[in-house]
């Protein structure tokens, strides 16, 4: 899949994820009241656009700024999550408080995908559970609609035209622009037909989201900071 080139391996990032429930055991131990929540971040993008860059710098800011354990998660994260038995309970053990937000999500599942459902539901049951704990950043995986019922959550999307987008994908992935192109639009179609057709949402509507950027007139790292500093704030206020 061209797409895994674009990211960096997963086994880094399961050691990240790791080190994360270990620190959320630690603490839990040491309160015996339950936290106040912390952020949780959804990112979403059109194909094309540099969401992965984004994610990853936001990652680094929030971890400076809050002095805390930050995780960065995507699908290929939970997939291999659902391989590691220990680390996938140590994951699902907060579900007992969200049982409901859980059946809520899984209420919106169209039945016409009802062959990957148990797969799909696995990896929502992380993400809830992910989203509960805070401090988590959520590439894609439909994260806006899953996570909408928490409060403490912040829902982002990147777009761009269709002449960026396949310079992106050209640059990034050594293809010929004719193929970039028919990439992008192959896998777009893909991503909206899931969202449409699993989650029953649309998730190029504007109001699933707070803030929008066009990946033309904004990098990585711009949008990173933009992103922390509304999350640091709206984080405070509630506070």
């Amino acid at each position: 899949m061209p797409e895994n080139l674009l990211i960096p391996s997963v086994d880094l990032r399961i050691g990240s994820l790791e080190e994360y429930n270990r620190r959320q055991k630690e603490k839990a131990a040491l309160h015996h009241r339950k936290a106040k929540p912390r952020p949780c971040i959804t990112i979403s993008r059109e194909y094309g656009c540099e969401g992965y860059p984004v994610a990853e710098r936001l990652c680094e800011l929030m971890k400076q700024r809050s002095g805390d354990e930050w995780v960065l998660i995507d699908k290929a994260v939970l997939e291999e999550v659902a391989r590691h038995h220990n680390i996938s309970e140590g994951i699902l053990h907060t579900l007992g408080e969200s049982n409901q937000i859980l059946n809520e999500v899984l209420a919106t599942f169209s039945p016409r995908w009802q062959s990957d459902h148990e797969y799909f539901k696995l990896l929502c049951r992380h993400v809830v559970a992910l989203a509960e704990q805070g401090n988590v950043i959520i590439s894609e995986l439909g994260g806006s609609i899953i996570t909408r019922h928490f409060d403490h959550s912040c829902h982002f999307r990147i777009y761009g035209s269709s002449a960026f987008k396949t310079a992106s994908l050209a640059s990034r992935l050594q293809l010929e622009p004719d193929q970039a192109e028919k990439l992008m639009h192959r896998q777009q179609k893909a991503r909206d037909n899931f969202t449409r057709n699993f989650l029953n949402q649309n998730d190029h509507d504007p109001a699933l989201y707070d803030l929008l950027f066009n990946n033309d007139r904004s990098a990585a790292d711009g949008i990173a900071r933009t992103i922390a500093d509304f999350v640091c704030a709206r984080h405070e206020e509630k506070s």
